[in-house]
């Protein structure tokens, strides 16, 4: 049973990095793609970031593009999201997702973690 574990979450000011991290268990991590994807308050879950297998191809929603950065240690079962120069639209629980497609839509994703909590403020 594969299991994906968020975490690095919390309460940042304006401008400020993050890094999130996502830990898949119980499969073969190194055959999954994996993205984060982001639910803000009172909005649809959208899709944030996601990279292939060998992560040598990866895929940004363009308002992130240029601060955030998406990558993964196959050797560690590990994804990342690095967050750097933050605003308030960043707020948003943040899920990660693993699976056999490598896709901008979140029903075609496998597996999902719990979410982590990202909130941005003065």
């Amino acid at each position: 049973q594969v299991q994906v574990v968020e975490s690095g979450g919390g309460s940042v000011q304006p401008g400020d990095s993050l890094t999130l991290s996502c830990v898949v268990s119980g499969g073969s991590f190194r055959d999954y793609a994996a993205a984060w994807f982001r639910q803000p308050p009172g909005k649809e879950r959208e899709f944030v970031a996601a990279i292939i297998w060998t992560g040598d191809s990866t895929s940004y929603l363009d308002s992130v593009k240029g601060r955030f950065t998406i990558s993964r240690d196959n050797a560690k079962n590990t994804a990342f999201l690095q967050m750097n120069r933050v605003s308030p639209e960043d707020t948003a629980v943040y899920y990660c997702a693993a699976g056999t497609k490598y896709t901008r839509v979140k029903g075609l994703w496998d597996f999902w973690g719990q979410g982590t909590r990202v909130t941005v403020s003065t």
